[in-house]
């Protein structure tokens, strides 16, 4: 016989000193994670009418949990009883607790290395030389919450770093000015939907006058997107220096094999690449797996501008398929993101491609096509929208001659 069997066969003539002793017993048993001896203490029926941890269900089981996790997120705990009362079946018992914080988690908290003080008081109801209730408050609660939106705050300066470092990145990848070309207009409008985003765009000057003209979209939001835009942006204008030549689509094969070994595996990259002479009006382009840019030739028709090609970073050994147009004067040709087609608006519907194709076939060119666009979208999705996705809006257009 255990003894606390013997003590509970006695229990009519147990002293409050006992009593107190059981509950001191009690206290340095939890603090030191002696589960063994915790679990012996308690009834069956134990019940516990305060959380040491978030979650903890009432019961034997809660409590022991709840033991060993706080056991397994501290070092070096010790118990320092200070005062202790008795009356009836129940003791009350003011204790501290030092311990450092230099293991795991504890209430949310990654471990601190800090040593914790809790002041804190409990009451137990003895029932047969064992513990059968508890009642506690303790000051470790409100240091944790402290501790808590401290490394909430590090974390979420962190966050904000990061974000400034890759927003200036993305700066310093996207052109400051807009080439200016005799005869022709180009426009864009760009919105991230964050600090940072994963849309571009780009021009690159090359030789004979000709003009390569870059849409994308690097799959994602936030810094990862951002990078990959960056590096895609890059590995563009070093292969359409390099190739020197009219094709677009070898351009796009160049960059889709050295972006394979240089992206995560869960990333691509869409993107519309275009080479246009000014001369003659002449557009090649081709498409790795981006929307469909829109040409406006007037009178209200549209087309899109269809060729076969997948995204950027996927698979290895891609060829794209070019196609070319001769853009005539008034002809206009709108590029953009899907951060527009998908915006919805209060009702969940979406903006969708439709009403973006009868937006440009009714444009009647008094008003920026980019602004305009942007203002129906804001009509559409009401004036609580927030934006989901990074907004791009490019437009090309051939200016008609004077007289």
């Amino acid at each position: 016989m255990s003894p606390l069997d013997e003590l509970a066969e006695g229990d009519e003539n147990v002293t409050a000193e006992e009593n107190m002793a059981l509950a001191r017993r009690f206290c340095e048993a939890r603090v030191g994670g002696d589960l063994s001896t915790v679990a012996e203490m308690m009834t069956p029926d134990f019940v516990s009418h305060t959380k040491l941890l978030p979650g903890q269900e009432p019961g034997r089981e809660g409590e022991i949990r709840a033991i060993a996790e706080f056991a397994a997120a501290v070092s070096n705990a010790r118990a320092f009883v200070e005062d202790q009362v008795a009356a009836g079946d129940k003791v009350v018992t003011r204790i501290m607790v030092r311990a450092t914080h230099d293991r795991g988690y504890l209430m949310g908290v990654a471990p601190t290395g800090r040593e914790l003080t809790n002041m804190a008081v409990f009451i137990h109801r003895i029932k047969g030389g064992r513990i059968s209730e508890q009642w506690s408050m303790g000051s470790l609660g409100s240091k944790m919450r402290r501790y808590r939106l401290e490394q909430e705050r590090i974390a979420r300066e962190r966050v904000e770093q990061e974000l400034e470092v890759a927003r200036r990145i993305q700066e310093a990848s996207l052109p400051k000015a807009v080439p200016e070309l005799e005869g022709w207009e180009i426009s864009y409008l760009y919105r991230p939907a964050r600090q940072v985003g994963g849309d571009f765009y780009d021009f690159h000057l090359l030789s004979d006058g000709r003009l390569g003209i870059v849409v994308g979209d690097a799959t994602g939001k936030g810094v990862p997107a951002a990078l990959v835009m960056s590096t895609t942006c890059g590995m563009l204008q070093l292969a359409a220096q390099a190739l020197e030549s009219s094709s677009p689509g070898e351009v796009l094969e160049r960059v889709n094999e050295t972006l394979l070994a240089r992206i995560p595996t869960n990333m691509f990259v869409t993107c519309f690449y275009a080479i246009l002479d000014p001369e003659s009006g002449l557009l090649s382009y081709a498409n790795a797996g981006h929307d469909l840019p829109y040409l406006h030739r007037g009178s209200g028709h549209v087309e899109e501008l269809r060729a076969r090609g997948m995204p950027l970073g996927l698979m290895t050994g891609m060829s794209y398929e070019e196609k070319e147009v001769r853009l005539q004067e008034g002809a206009s040709i709108l590029f953009y993101s899907d951060g527009l087609v998908e915006a919805h608006d209060p009702q969940g519907e979406m903006f969708g491609f439709p009403r973006l194709r009868g937006l440009v076939s009714s444009y009647d060119k008094e008003h920026s096509l980019a602004d305009s666009l942007l203002d129906e979208l804001h009509s559409f999705a009401g004036k609580r929208w927030e934006q989901e996705d990074d907004i791009t809006l490019l437009t090309l257009e051939r200016l008609e001659a004077r007289g």
